[in-house]
């Protein structure tokens, strides 16, 4: 079975390099907007409604996959415990604090991937909480 994915948008923010960019979404300082393409524009109403957006990202400047890598603590681990970029299907995802929509265009914060990363799908970010039956 062949899966193939057309992206929805791009990201632009200040990193060009992949190894300047934060290992984890929750410790970045960087801020970027996600420009979306025609025709998907439209998707964006009322999402300016969520504090947080989960944004799913291709790694395009990933080459290829190790099953046991190391990680940043120097620890061997297989690649579905690590955040690595190089994994058998190259999808990202990260929980980015929307800003501001300007449609086409939308403002996020704590940025974790490279200008120009294509992005998959943007969902709005429900914390376990807010979804518990009382």
């Amino acid at each position: 079975m062949k899966i193939c994915y057309e992206p929805i948008g791009v990201m632009h923010c200040e990193l060009h390099n992949a190894h300047d960019a934060p290992r984890f979404y929750n410790c970045s300082r960087i801020k970027g907007m996600i420009e979306i393409y025609e025709p998907y524009v439209e998707g964006l109403d009322a999402l300016c409604e969520n504090e947080f957006i989960v944004v799913l990202f291709h790694f395009h400047l990933s080459k290829g996959f190790d099953l046991i890598q190391t990680s940043p603590a120097g620890k061997r681990k297989g690649v579905f415990s690590l955040c690595s970029p190089m994994r058998p299907n190259p999808i990202g995802m990260s929980i980015l604090r929307l800003k501001k929509v300007q449609s086409p265009l939308v403002f996020v914060e704590h940025v974790d991937m490279v200008d120009g990363t294509p992005i998959l799908d943007i969902k709005p970010y429900k914390p376990l909480e807010e979804n518990l039956p009382e």
